[in-house]
Parts: C-alpha cells; structure tokens; sequence
C-alpha cells in the first residue's frame, strides 16, 4: 500500500478513453496513466465522475482500476478509486470488494445522494462503511451534485472515524465551512481541493492537494502549483495558479469530461473525444476555445 498519512499532493482523476467502437481504449489508458504519474502526480484517481464510471461496466470497472494499479505500483504512487452508492448497505459491499482485490490504496466515497440524510445520517453511512473495511476512505462532499451540503462540524465528526483520511472538498469555491475546517484540522485528516478554479486559493488557505480533472492536461504545472504553495513559493505559486485557472475554466463551459475528452482528443492522446449518453460530445467551440488556453498555458509553463 501506497498510502501516505495525510494524503498530500495532485491525485489526477484519469478520464477513461474509448475506441471508435464504444470499447475501452485501453493502451490510451495505460499512457495517460504513466503520463500522469511521470509529469509529478502522487496519486491516480480511477473511476471518479470525470472516469465516466456512472456509464462503465462492472467489467469495465475493474478493467481500469487494474491499468491504474499496475501504473501505481510501478511509480510507488497511491491509487485511490471512486466507489460508494446512497444506499449504505451496496457502498459498504462495494469497498469490501475493492479491499478483497487489493488494488486500491484509498476509496473516494460521495456523501449519499438524492437520499439528503442528513448531516446524522452521512455520519452515520461513513461509519459502516469504515467498520467493515480497512480500506481508507475519502469523503466526496460535493453538494452541488449530491444535494447534502456538509459543515466543518461534520468533516470533523467523520475525521474522527477509524480509516476516514480526508475529503474531497468541492463546494464550488472556498466558503466558509472549507476555510472553518482549514484553520483548525483534525490531525492526519487531508483536505484535497475538488474544484479546479479554486485550487491556488484552497492551497494558499492549507489544503494538502487536489483532485482536479484540468491535471489531465497540465500534470507537472499542477503538481508544481501544490508544491509551490507547500514551500512558500508564494510568487511561483501566485503565477501559477492564475495560469492554471485560466485553463480550466473552458474545460467546464460543458458538463465534465466532454470538453477535457474533445482537446485530449486533439492532443492526439486518446482515440476519441466520445463520451456516454447521458452526456454529447462537446462543441467545436468549446473544444477549440479551451484547446487555445491549454496552449497558451503550456507556453507559459515552457
């Protein structure tokens, strides 16, 4: 196990490639996995939103989470994948079968969905989870698509939990629970920035690293942003950062991955910009206005 205490550092939420059939792509895969982990990421994150794994097959599933691994184990880099439903009872089988397989290193688990149990009731879910499995967990607290907002007195309450490690904090911004939880964390709990567009200012305030889909494209700017702010590189950091926002927010002007998919895709670095209904493609538009930034940020970094 790969697993550092506390989690620091860029996770790179991998998208998942397919071939002009449907099929995984899974040599694209593979690369862009390596790529990550060569260009600085600490970590991979293998089937989170912007992995499509709402649309994967079991199968599937463990297809990419086996690439992933095999890519982790190789770089002694830490694998963290998205699993965890809003019924407690299937989230708990579900990391008690990634735990079995032994390839994941960390589990990042949203806080129940459309359910709104409640602050209680999300307590409540995470310990099950945490007392029928070893693996550790990260909380995904991102209410704007779970519909259950979280305080700091709750992220508190699950860092006290045995095996729960952190949280994905993607609020939309830096608001006052994140910057509450910030200025008086619980030892050993990570705090990893789940909005691009906030990631300097999250990292500035004392946020340990990122989950950040743009990391697709700028791994080793996004790893020298968290290490910058880490060392006190403030003008590195500063520079950076307003760098990086500008990328990401065009990757966002469509739901998330169409637009990161259309300019990988245009990189030549997977096969297809495609994605899986529910989602479209993204427009040209979007694609090439976000493909321009994305060049304009490379020779900035260069």
């Amino acid at each position: 196990m790969n697993l550092s205490a506390p989690l620091r550092g860029l996770f790179v939420p991998v998208v998942t490639p397919f071939t002009a059939t449907g099929s995984l792509a899974l040599d694209a895969l593979k690369k862009l996995a390596h790529d990550a982990l060569v260009d600085g990421a600490a970590g991979l994150v293998a089937l989170g939103t912007t992995g499509e794994s709402a649309s994967l097959t079991d199968e599937e599933k463990q297809r990419v989470v086996a690439i992933c691994s095999t890519a982790c184990r190789e770089h002694g880099a830490t694998l963290i994948v998205g699993t965890g439903t809003n019924d407690t009872r299937s989230s708990v089988e579900q990391v008690q079968v990634l735990e079995a397989r032994g390839e994941a290193d960390a589990v990042l688990v949203p806080t129940p969905y459309f359910t709104r149990p409640g602050e209680d009731g999300v307590v409540a879910h995470f310990a099950e989870i945490s007392a029928r499995s070893s693996l550790p967990v990260v909380v995904y607290n991102i209410p704007y698509r779970t519909g259950q907002a979280l305080s700091a007195t709750a992220l508190r309450r699950l860092a006290s939990l045995p095996n729960v490690v952190g949280v994905k904090q993607a609020v939309g911004g830096v608001d006052a629970d994140t910057m509450d939880l910030l200025s008086d964390l619980p030892d050993g709990f990570s705090v990893l920035c789940g909005d691009d567009m906030a990631a300097s200012p999250m990292l500035a305030a004392g946020a340990h690293g990122g989950i950040t889909a743009s990391s697709n494209l700028r791994t080793r700017e996004f790893a020298e942003l968290v290490e910058a702010w880490d060392n006190g590189d403030i003008v590195r950091a500063r520079t950076l950062g307003n760098e990086l926002t500008r990328l990401a927010a065009p990757l966002f002007a469509e739901p998330n991955p169409t637009v990161l998919k259309g300019v990988l895709h245009s990189l030549g670095r997977i096969p297809t910009a495609d994605v899986r209904l529910p989602l479209l493609p993204a427009s040209e538009v979007s694609v090439q206005r976000a493909l321009t930034h994305c060049t304009e940020t490379a020779l900035l970094a260069g």
